[in-house]
């Protein structure tokens, strides 16, 4: 079984899990456009994996495995035995690895214990991590995680965190409560990297948080000594964001209009227009500006398309 913390060459740079943004469709325009060193599908609730909602939350764990590699499935829930069985479920899947989200910050998640609140709760935390590690099988297991809930203690949590037998830990340096309302505080990130080596453990740490592309990512590397980085919103504003400078196309009307079609002939392929379950079309939506942008008649483009709603009628837009 290979392990792509250990087998890639380091600095690694990773695409970030975000919910209703980096689907299988979005990560196959990403491995075309600027392919990350590892994938990560979005949130996928464990406890929703084995209750009668299922089929309103598997999608999330669809992937296509001869573009999408090396991926990592992230899951998050309440239940350990959940958390045990989902481990066991994604390996019968084909994952590369699991990443387990204890890092989300949304207030009715928090609210209930869930996610970036385990932070407070090393117990509840504990039963969780160990539980994953043993339904993974070997499969290689990572904690996607903040550097507090309402203050920072990063050494306290960091410290804990590598107690476990885990391949790596993905900090994004801000607390719950200040959401992504101020800097991140990449020296914290940096401390994080100082715990591991104190403790001399071969865990990677991964830093997160106001990257823009892979030229700011290998600069943080150098400054705060982390093993890779992870890009999130950077990714929305260049889907070319992985590749070196150099090689990025520049953004024609003409190539962005294509790049943007593509997107959509994915979205039908893999969702169809509407499927209950699945993928409203108006999620698409979200994706118009990353292309659609940067051109004469660009804005006036992006509204004919947001008024739509079919992925026939942008079609028929983008077609005019």
């Amino acid at each position: 079984m290979q392990n792509p913390w250990k087998d890639l060459p380091k600095p690694l740079l990773l695409q970030a899990p975000m919910e209703d943004v980096t689907d299988t469709v979005f990560r196959q325009m990403l491995a075309k456009y600027g392919k990350p060193d590892i994938f990560f599908t979005e949130f996928t609730n464990v406890d929703g994996v084995f209750s009668k909602g299922k089929q309103r939350v598997i999608h999330r764990l669809k992937y296509n495995p001869d573009i999408e590699r090396p991926i990592m499935a992230q899951i998050w829930g309440h239940n350990p035995e959940n958390y045990y069985n989902g481990a066991k479920y994604v390996r019968e899947l084909g994952f590369d690895g699991i990443d387990i989200n204890m890092g989300c910050p949304q207030r009715k998640v928090v609210s209930k214990g869930l996610c970036a609140a385990l932070i407070e709760d090393h117990e509840h935390a504990g039963k969780i991590i160990q539980a994953t590690i043993d339904g993974a099988g070997g499969l290689p297991v990572s904690v996607k995680t903040r550097i507090g809930v309402r203050e920072i203690v990063t050494e306290e949590w960091i410290r804990f965190l590598l107690g476990f037998d885990i391949a790596a830990v993905i900090v994004h340096g801000r607390t719950v409560q200040e959401k992504s309302k101020v800097p991140c505080h990449w020296d914290e990130i940096g401390k994080a990297v100082q715990v591991r080596n104190a403790m001399e453990s071969g865990v990677l740490v991964i830093g997160n948080g106001d990257v823009r592309d892979r030229e700011d990512a290998l600069t943080k590397v150098d400054k705060y000594g982390v093993d890779g980085v992870m890009i999130a919103r950077g990714l929305m504003e260049n889907v070319q964001a992985f590749k070196q400078e150099e090689e990025r196309v520049t953004m024609t009307c003409k190539q962005a209009i294509k790049m943007l079609r593509e997107h959509l002939e994915l979205f039908r392929e893999s969702w169809g227009d509407v499927q209950e379950y699945t993928k409203n079309a108006n999620v698409v939506k979200k994706f118009v500006k990353v292309y659609i942008k940067g051109f004469d008649g660009a804005k006036e483009l992006r509204t004919r398309i947001m008024e739509c709603e079919t992925i026939g009628e942008m079609e028929s837009v983008l077609g005019k």
